[in-house]
């Protein structure tokens, strides 16, 4: 696997930061990508399934239709280029209706004369919801619960409305058989969030006067009734995922609730500017590799801002990017790179426009450059992207991310002791640092001014937080310091912690 892996980064080098020819299309694939061999694909997380490293993004012209624009034709194309991923989201009205109409030209409709069950399987289609809550009322400080303008409804809404939209009448109904493969809690802001999702999970209680939406979706995808909300036992999603733009601690947050697995896949911003922000690729995609989730790149142009839109909330036609790549950036380099990130599994990408001709169609373009191993870059490779790209817009194009933060001291440091069988035992716990534009390498523990312990960094995997303990021989008190490192050699340290004498 090694061998191959040296053989495809020379194979790719040429469309990298370092290629001649900003719009080159990737040596081994055809001229014409609807004549191309099968996309290069990757195992999706715990999921498994076999996802092509490009998806088709569900915004764009998907969304905002500029004139002239056929969105199912691009939908279609994408179905034929053998992309196998399909996004979506109930935010992103007209797109779930676009897809509709597709899938019935592709007999993708259960019921319908010439349904194709194997067409079906072979693709992972997913949708996302921005409610909170499968019961009672919404109107709680910090969540923002809504869909497609309008607040104040439940998630299960949500499903049937994608189901309706994509397989049924559009007015709700849709067939037997019809099913997702993922939904998404779309757009996580806020830990608040997080918690209302959660609400209710670890006891559903049908009479309870608030549910969240977790609990929901998992009767939904068992087939299970324990929230009440599935009277009819249905099974209509196969996987639950969420996504965020914004704080990669309430990404990972979100995880470390995540005590019994529900969570195949994280949607997570990230492009070649994300080291100048809060950075997802050394907080967020790590926690989640670390729990096998499928991971899943967007914001790969930052949105369009890496080229002609502003750096803002697209939300018409006119921040459609109809372009295909630029001299001064390929996009090319800024795909690889995203699809390099240690982790990442695909990266979903909206299309402007499609082409006959290959050097004007973004989505044949696109999908050429996702041609590539998860090692195809070299670091320096990455690098020299990284900083090609943090001079568009003076680096500020990641309107969508927070602020950069430094590497964090360890949170949360305490200290207590007990006595067992004649011995005093220190046990010290502390929550994760968080990292700067290098990645964390280990925690040191010192006490009384000299370190006692050294260990290598692993992710936070749950809200539990690290421990280290010791036997202790005297009665005298402690001084306590918890102190990170990361790959640039930085240290932060914890504010210290005194383990108290003993008296007995």
């Amino acid at each position: 696997m090694a061998t191959q892996n040296r053989m495809n980064r020379r194979k790719f080098a040429k469309t990298t930061v370092l290629a001649a020819a900003a719009t080159a299309i990737v040596p081994g694939f055809v001229t014409s990508l609807n004549k191309a061999p099968s996309s290069m694909k990757r195992k999706f997380g715990k999921i498994g399934f076999a996802v092509t490293t490009m998806g088709l993004g569900g915004q764009a012209s998907l969304q905002w239709t500029p004139e002239g624009v056929d969105p199912v034709k691009i939908i279609l194309k994408a179905f034929d280029l053998g992309i196998n991923y399909f996004d979506t989201s109930n935010l992103y009205d007209p797109s779930q209706a676009n897809f509709g109409k597709a899938f019935r030209i592709k007999n993708l409709i259960p019921g319908q004369s010439g349904y194709d069950e194997t067409l079906r399987h072979s693709i992972f289609l997913t949708t996302k919801t921005h409610l909170r809550y499968s019961k009672g009322n919404g109107e709680v400080k910090g969540v923002n619960n809504w869909t497609n303008g309008e607040s104040g409804t439940h998630t299960i809404d949500d499903l049937h409305r994608s189901l309706s939209l994509m397989f049924g009448d559009g007015k709700r109904s849709y067939p037997e058989g019809a099913y997702l493969d993922m939904v998404l809690f779309h757009n996580l802001n806020t830990r608040e969030e997080v918690d209302a999702i959660y609400e209710g999970l670890d006891n559903p209680d049908p009479n309870a006067e608030r549910i969240g939406a977790l609990a929901a979706l998992r009767d939904y995808r068992d087939g299970t009734n324990l929230t009440g909300l599935n009277s009819r036992n249905e099974k209509l999603i196969r996987h639950i995922g969420f996504s965020g733009h914004f704080d990669p601690s309430v990404n990972m947050y979100m995880i470390q609730r995540d005590h019994t697995n529900l969570l195949d896949a994280m949607l997570v911003a990230i492009n070649a500017n994300d080291k100048l922000m809060f950075n997802m690729q050394h907080n967020a995609i790590p926690l989640a590799a670390a729990k096998n989730m499928g991971i899943i790149a967007m914001k790969v142009f930052a949105d369009g801002a890496m080229y002609t839109k502003p750096a803002e909330w697209s939300n018409t036609p006119d921040h459609v990017v109809r372009t295909v790549s630029s001299p001064s950036l390929p996009s090319q380099s800024l795909i690889k790179y995203s699809l390099t990130t240690p982790g990442v599994h695909l990266a979903i990408i909206g299309i402007g426009q499609i082409s006959d001709k290959d050097e004007e169609c973004q989505l044949t373009h696109n999908l050429a450059a996702a041609q590539i191993q998860p090692d195809g870059l070299s670091e320096s490779e990455r690098t020299a992207i990284e900083e090609m790209a943090k001079k568009v817009k003076d680096g500020k194009t990641n309107y969508f991310q927070n602020a950069a933060l430094p590497l964090t001291a360890p949170k949360e440091v305490s200290v207590v002791q007990t006595r067992e069988n004649n011995l005093r035992n220190s046990k010290l716990r502390w929550n994760t640092a968080y990292a700067g534009d290098a990645p964390i390498k280990k925690y040191e523990i010192w006490r009384d001014g000299a370190k006692i312990k050294e260990i290598q960094f692993t992710p936070q995997i749950t809200t539990d937080p690290f421990a280290y303990s010791e036997s202790l021989k005297d009665k005298t008190s402690h001084i306590y310091i918890v102190k990170v490192t990361d790959g640039k050699g930085r240290i932060a340290e914890s504010i210290p912690v005194i383990l108290e004498k003993t008296v007995s």
